[in-house]
């Protein structure tokens, strides 16, 4: 396939670039920040959008101080689009969801735009959303208003295979507080009432319920709090658990069955517990006009895609609550055989071929970009077609 003459300029401006973004991408993994504590990821990334002649805003809600806004209006009205950058990474594994390469890729993309075209009919921002891994910024955002005016939101993600469609789970976190009455399991075991028994009983209970679940649903619990001493009957445990399900009104199923186990194993011992919801995070709406668009240009610069239209999934982020609101693309894009959330897969997202899935991902979104801008009756139809999806299955 052909490039357009603007379309080679915008490529050829990333690749005489290149060696800065590859830096810039090691340079986040070298330093991996947890959710909500991606301050110097935050400040990298932020730098050359402001050389650039982005407007740039920062800590766009107080509770997510790293969070950006940049933003290149043109002369003229038009779409606007959203470049997402994600730069958070995983206790323990560092970048192991290859956060470096997707926050960098937006970032560039971006600014090799603006170096390449000088001038948009439309908007283009940068979007920095802080705590995929744990917390859902994007969620916070789009509840606050951050996405009102996008027509089209788009990223990429790094993983083992290069593909335009795969769905996410719906999901909620859940910590559960188990209460009791503390005694001496020796002189005294008759006063006790043991948080532990509780919090046991709900697992076994869980186990047991799965089964009669919906068939996507998954079910994930750890013990946090088990109890300060043998001798003690506990008075006092925590366990955190992950609900999934296909999408949010399965998950609200999973949800009522799963509580009503866990309250009713923990009132046949004698306790009480308590339970906080993180935020829902949504099943994930792929918007095949745009996703067509990016495919398109992968193809353009010699990647080899796999279009296979699936919509399941077996993982979850934030980007679903998104993608009801916005048309969005989250496709992937190769940069090894390892598995995210792996130590191999944080070996790969600094590897050469990373950094090649890097340039990759950062020039089929900055040509996906620029065909919206070019042809803004595409935004159009990527409405219509998120209009269409979810009249059939309830909106938001």
């Amino acid at each position: 396939m052909n490039l357009h003459p603007q379309k080679i300029v915008i490529k050829e401006t990333i690749e005489a670039t290149k060696q800065k973004w590859i830096d810039l991408s090691l340079k986040i993994h070298a330093h991996p920040e947890l959710s909500f504590e991606e301050f110097q990821a935050s400040q990298w990334l932020t730098e050359p959008l402001e050389e650039a002649g982005f407007t740039v805003k920062r800590q766009l809600l107080p509770e997510l101080p790293t969070s950006f806004h940049a933003e290149w209006t043109g002369t003229k009205s038009g779409p606007t689009i959203v470049l997402l950058a994600e730069y958070d990474a995983l206790a323990e594994l560092g970048h192991a969801c290859g956060h470096n390469i997707i926050g960098t890729s937006a970032v560039c993309a971006a600014v090799s735009l603006k170096q390449a075209l000088g001038d948009i009919a439309g908007k283009l921002i940068v979007l920095g959303t802080p705590a995929e891994e744990e917390g859902g910024g994007k969620i916070l955002l789009a509840e606050n208003g951050w996405f009102d005016d996008a027509d089209a939101a788009l990223m990429c993600h790094p993983r083992d295979k290069t593909m335009i469609f795969r769905g996410s789970l719906a999901c909620v976190d859940v910590d559960i507080t188990f209460k009791g009455k503390s005694a001496h399991a020796a002189a005294n075991p008759d006063q006790g009432i043991s948080a532990l028994d509780a919090m046991l009983h709900s697992f076994a209970a869980i186990k047991q319920l799965l089964p009669a679940l919906h068939k996507s649903a998954n079910v994930h619990g750890i013990i946090r709090k088990g109890g300060d001493a043998t001798n003690i009957i506990p008075d006092h445990c925590e366990a955190s658990f992950l609900l999934r399900a296909k999408t949010r009104e399965e998950l609200a199923l999973v949800k009522k069955r799963v509580y009503q186990a866990i309250t009713s194993s923990t009132e046949a011992i004698g306790a009480t517990c308590t339970m906080e919801e993180g935020l829902t995070y949504a099943e994930r709406i792929n918007n095949r006009v745009l996703s067509h668009l990016f495919k398109d240009n992968l193809e353009a610069i010699g990647v080899e895609v796999d279009a296979s239209d699936i919509q399941s999934g077996i993982g979850s982020s934030d980007i679903g609550n998104v993608s009801q609101l916005v048309p969005t693309i989250h496709p992937y894009i190769k940069i090894g055989e390892a598995i995210t959330h792996t130590p191999a897969f944080t070996e790969a997202t600094k590897s050469e071929e990373g950094m090649q899935g890097l340039l990759q991902a950062a020039t089929a979104l900055a040509l996906t970009a620029y065909d919206v801008f070019e042809q803004p009756e595409l935004a159009k139809q990527a409405k219509e077609e998120l209009a269409a999806t979810l009249s059939t299955k309830g909106g938001i």
